[in-house]
């Protein structure tokens, strides 16, 4: 650069020279995008109703999003309150029950308080999670009185397909996150679910910068046997569009992320004890501590002990009252698999690379899985010769513990985009090279800018390969960028103000199938 500025003053003048050309920066690949219901939707009189918020932390998440804690001696605020009841049957019922003082009880739930974000969020710090976005579509509706046994299907009224649709639509203006989750779609209608599924593949293969994590169905509480109709019935609601920018798995997981003490007895008969009192303390077989602590809290009015005071003395009284919140505690853990499977993308991405598939890695905070798939069971998941949509599995193996056990997209039946990994890969490399392109824009289309773009890119791509991102024993066996008159442009191109970059790369793929072949060699002399 020279001196543009008439020198009038004899002395010593500096110009300074870049002594770097410009470069690419790797885009962020593991931002995790939220859409769902949050125990609050405002902070400090601004409301974060519809609103892309980035945190960095679940105590970010708690600042904004969750109801404050009120001044101590008092409890902290509860920031998920599921009820749940207890139906006493005459014979043994299917599903989940307890059987209490020798009579059986099954186990329901009011469909309207059950909510997944909460502690999917948890469960995305827990498997390692860093940045992510929040798009809270309101808070919790009101509880209906109305229960429904646990391990049934169950649509929460309260989740609406507008508000979801709403939330997916605040993300089209954000370009740096890289996954979308909806832990609360499976409680919508399988219809509705079916919509907001197309509708998020749909804008990840317009945006061409995120990739969808998609839970089933059906999955908390498969039967052994008709679970295939659950994974029928997503394949047959996800549509044919965009496939590769979508991936699911299956099935739900049970988690310890509550702890004993994020339940009590308020979470039960929507709090009225004297529904409570006949099951622990039947007139038949009378506790009288037990009877002075449950008079206790049904007088509670102007009491100075807490709820968590009055609960740890029901835990220490009640065999059964533990046994009920042991069970109820357990379906309350049952989580989509999604929040945590975005938590070791991010783990994986941070320790090798984005290139590396988020598999054969455990599920951090994971107790059990509500069903056990074998490698045949698995085999009709991974691979659908019909629709090509697979499945990842989430399985449980003995002493590895419960492992991710899948790495491919939707797009099962594609030789280009069936693995994660790949996807991942390419559009980590697409975003980075069109940001880093920007600086271009309206430079003289002549051999000098070519010859720069085609060093810049040349430069980030020798850096992914040199990092294990591209196979090839060379860089110029992993990559080859081109840029110039008579190879990606013609005349035509230059005058209409055209300049095409033609980059081919080879992306590494997972080793999914490992073969070991033995052969018995007789013995020689």
């Amino acid at each position: 650069m020279m001196i543009t500025t008439p020198l009038a003053s004899p002395g010593v003048y500096i110009n300074e020279v870049n002594a770097f050309p410009n470069s690419v920066a790797p885009v962020a690949t593991a931002v995790p995008a939220f859409i769902g219901y949050t125990p609050q939707t405002a902070y400090k009189d601004k409301s974060y109703t519809n609103v892309a918020q980035k945190i960095s932390s679940f105590l970010d998440f708690k600042t904004i999003y969750c109801l404050p804690d009120p001044p101590v001696p008092a409890d902290p605020a509860k920031q998920y309150n599921p009820q749940y009841s207890l139906v006493q049957q005459a014979t043994q019922p299917a599903g989940n029950y307890m059987i209490i003082n020798g009579s059986f009880y099954s186990v329901e739930c009011d469909p309207n308080t059950i909510y997944y974000l909460y502690n999917s969020i948890r469960l995305f710090y827990e498997n390692g999670g860093g940045d992510a976005y929040i798009v809270s579509v309101g808070s919790y509706g009101a509880a209906s009185g109305a229960y429904v046994p646990v391990n049934s299907q169950m649509a929460n009224p309260n989740v609406l397909l507008s508000d979801l649709m709403n939330g997916l639509n605040i993300l089209q203006s954000e370009q740096e996150p890289t996954i979308y989750i909806c832990p609360e779609a499976t409680l919508l209608s399988q219809a509705d679910n079916s919509t907001l599924m197309q509708a998020m593949l749909l804008q990840c293969g317009s945006m061409q910068t995120a990739l969808s994590i998609f839970d089933i169905i059906g999955g908390k509480a498969p039967d052994p046997v008709a679970y295939v109709n659950d994974i029928s019935n997503f394949r047959s609601q996800t549509g044919n569009v965009s496939l590769d920018y979508g991936a699911a798995y299956y099935p739900f997981v049970k988690t310890n992320i509550m702890p004993q003490t994020g339940l009590d007895y308020t979470n039960l008969f929507g709090g009225d004890i004297s529904k409570l009192a006949p099951i622990i303390n039947p007139a038949s077989n009378i506790n009288e501590s037990l009877a002075k602590i449950l008079d206790a809290i049904q007088h509670s009015s102007g009491s100075t002990q807490t709820v968590s005071q009055y609960n740890n003395a029901l835990l220490n009284a009640s065999e059964d009252y533990t046994y009920i919140m042991e069970n109820i505690l357990a379906d309350a853990n049952t989580l989509p698999p999604s929040g945590a499977i975005a938590g070791v993308m991010t783990t994986t991405d941070s320790t090798t690379g984005v290139w590396q598939a988020p598999a054969n890695v455990p599920v951090q905070s994971a107790v059990a899985l509500p069903i056990n798939l074998t490698d045949k069971e698995q085999a009709n998941l991974n691979v659908d010769a019909v629709s090509g949509k697979s499945i990842n599995a989430i399985r449980n193996f003995t002493g590895p513990g419960i492992l991710v056990w899948g790495a491919r997209t939707l797009d099962g039946n594609s030789q280009d985009w069936r693995y994660i990994p790949v996807r991942r890969t390419v559009t980590m490399i697409e975003q980075s090279c069109k940001l880093a392109m920007r600086a271009f824009v309206f430079e003289p289309n002549v051999a000098n800018t070519w010859i720069a773009v085609k060093s810049m890119l040349t430069a980030f791509l020798t850096q992914v390969w040199s990092e294990g991102g591209l196979q090839g024993a060379s860089a110029s066996d992993a990559f080859s960028v081109e840029c110039g008159l008579g190879t990606t442009m013609t005349a035509d191109d230059i005058l209409n103000g055209l300049m095409n970059v033609s980059i081919q790369i080879a992306v590494v793929r997972p080793a999914e199938f490992i073969v070991i072949t033995l052969q018995q060699q007789m013995q020689v002399s």
